[in-house]
């Protein structure tokens, strides 16, 4: 198992920026699929973006597109999550998750074994 480590949150006006960073501990960073999760209050648990181990490729929620952009550093074993035009309605708590060697299309919940502690992300109007 890999351990997830987030930071970055905090509090910010709408129309701000943030960038959140993820730490990953544990066997070959580069062999997991690395993801975003994020969960207001009385609210289910959602996927925001994915960055797949072997092709690269990127998927995201279609609320985010356009201002958030998932990358990983696998030199320092660290995902990020640049969130941009930050809108009252991202404010929640993000969730840094990881799946070994898996690709995968319509990333979900059960799909990731491993997730970080979260991070408060509050965006006021």
């Amino acid at each position: 198992q890999v351990q997830l480590v987030e930071s970055g949150g905090g509090l910010v006006q709408a129309g701000d920026s943030l960038r959140l960073s993820c730490a990953a501990s544990g066997r070959t960073f580069s062999s997991y699929t690395m993801g975003w999760f994020r969960q207001a209050p009385g609210k289910e648990r959602e996927f925001v973006a994915v960055i797949m181990w072997y092709s690269g490729r990127t998927h995201y929620v279609d609320s985010v597109k356009g201002r958030f952009t998932i990358s990983r550093d696998n030199g320092k074993n660290t995902v990020y999550l640049q969130m941009n035009s930050l809108k009252p309605e991202d404010t929640a708590v993000y969730y840094c998750t990881a799946a070994y060697q898996r690709e995968m299309a319509r990333p979900e919940v059960a799909d990731f074994p491993s997730w970080g502690q979260g991070t408060q992300v509050t965006v006021s109007s």
